[in-house]
């Protein structure tokens, strides 16, 4: 089995348990006229003055990704016109479980070929994103996904959608066998699993033998950071208007690559994380980890300037970026490394974010502790629950996610939004969103909703964490 199939396989054990057949003919809907055509290929560009072969996800037009307006039916026809299977997740949706798009929960991948409708809601408006639940996702098979606010036609503001992503001439299955020596499994479903005592011990344990370490923040050099395909080398410019209002949408679809997004001499409100409204909050800084996205809105001076706009690699004097570039001004060469290195993500913002929109305030029927795990010397990560988490539909449930290791885990989870409702044991009404960062030794408690049945991807969105056992499910009744 090669290395980019073997993501999907790890839920091919919950995916096994018997389906519903209601839950199944959505994903598996006949084509109809009003369809939007999406296709998965190949494609060249050009990094640091050399092609490299890329996936991508386009529209007929050439176009990347897709746009909806909320209330609209998500009826897409996937084809995968590459050489390859593949699988494309709608990261931020809730899609009926079939829909979701990861191998073997409960549909195969597509084959070279072959192609795949879908037909749901999309849902509420936001920034989501697309991309395959497999190792090409490293090789930008990732595109954009919004949804956009018809409250919002009137509005007078530009829109910029930013992918981010990092890249690197190394196929993926190779820079997977460097970290674990060649030595990388597949992930096994609910195989780490053990009891509320034993994971106590092994707490304590951990907290003592890591004493003094330092925290890991990187693990793979990339050749370069893109931000729409594209380095500071040759960045993308937008124009835009003196004096205007722009809502940049942020999708950090790096595989491991946390960023801070730096407006330089702006100064921007965030209004929206991971799709989701919150009460805005004003600042030039914002830190981003793997799956999430933000809104920023940025209102410009009234002056013939140009204004980059930077994601900063943590730990790293490696930056991308693009740049605003009003009618007249000049757009000055920006080096794609920065004199200082940036800073390593925390929990300051996230314990400021507050959810216009939170969940209703209910205590929680389920509770369920989970350990984050591993480290870099044998490059094998893990994810240990007190129990396997099993829900009920119209079951409130709060996970708390303690991190055991020394690198920080950006944990997602599909089909689902969940507030963030404690960090470190401190309860608070803070954002709703799908994916939250877990830094080292830190704990985050989210809060869920079950109201979604299927067998639901829950892990690490840094790709070769997630390669190398950071997955679990959570889970319905068959």
């Amino acid at each position: 089995m090669k290395r980019r199939d073997f993501l999907g396989y790890a839920l091919a054990g919950a995916s096994a348990l018997s389906l519903p057949a209601g839950l199944l003919r959505p994903a598996l809907a006949a084509g109809s006229a009003e369809q939007k055509l999406l296709s998965i290929v190949r494609r060249t560009i050009e990094v640091n003055g050399k092609a490299a072969s890329v996936f991508g996800i386009e529209q007929p037009d050439g176009s990347s990704g897709l746009r909806f307006r909320a209330g609209d039916a998500f009826d897409v026809l996937l084809r995968n016109e590459t050489a390859e299977s593949t699988i494309v997740h709608w990261h931020g949706l809730t899609p009926p479980w079939p829909s979701d798009g990861v191998a073997d929960a409960p549909l195969p991948l597509i084959a070279a070929g072959a192609e795949r409708a879908f037909d749901f809601p999309v849902g509420k408006p936001g920034t989501h994103w697309m991309h395959a639940h497999t190792l090409q996702e490293q090789a930008l098979l990732a595109a954009p996904l919004i949804v956009a606010n018809p409250d919002d036609d009137g509005r007078d503001e530009q829109e910029v959608v930013i992918l981010l992503h990092d890249f690197s001439f190394k196929s993926p299955e190779e820079l997977l066998a460097e970290l674990t020596g060649g030595a990388a499994a597949p992930m096994k479903q609910g195989g780490m699993n053990m009891s509320g005592d034993a994971m106590a011990g092994m707490d304590h344990g951990a907290t003592t033998g890591m004493a003094g370490m330092a925290m890991d923040l990187n693990d793979i050099e990339y050749d370069a950071y893109l931000a729409n395909d594209r380095t500071l080398d040759d960045p993308e410019i937008v124009p835009v208007e003196r004096g205007g209002r722009v809502r940049v949408r942020i999708i950090n679809g790096a595989t491991a690559t946390a960023f801070t997004i730096d407006l330089g001499e702006l100064e921007g409100e965030l209004i929206a994380v991971d799709g989701q409204d919150v009460q805005p909050v004003t600042g030039k800084r914002f830190p981003m980890a793997m799956g999430q996205r933000i809104d920023l809105r940025l209102t410009l001076p009234n002056e013939a300037r140009s204004f980059p706009i930077l994601a900063l690699r943590q730990g790293s004097v490696a930056r991308t970026g693009f740049i605003l570039r009003p009618s007249g001004a000049d757009v000055a060469k920006i080096a794609t490394s920065a004199g200082d290195a940036a800073p390593a993500l925390d929990l300051v913002l996230e314990a400021r974010l507050q959810a216009l929109a939170p969940l209703a305030s209910r205590a929680a029927d389920k509770m369920f502790e989970m350990r984050l795990t591993g480290g870099m010397a044998a490059y094998r990560w893990g994810l240990q629950t007190s129990a396997p988490i099993l829900v009920d539909m119209g079951d409130r449930v709060e996970i708390t996610m303690r991190n055991a290791s020394m690198m920080a885990h950006p944990m997602h989870l599909h089909g689902h939004h969940f507030q963030v409702v404690a960090i470190d044991g401190q309860r608070f009404s803070g954002a709703v969103r799908d994916t939250v960062l877990v830094p080292p030794m830190r704990s985050v408690t989210i809060a869920a909703d079950a109201d979604n049945p299927g067998q639901w991807a829950f892990h690490c969105h840094h790709l070769y964490h997630m390669a190398t056992g950071m997955m679990s499910t959570f889970a319905y009744p068959a």
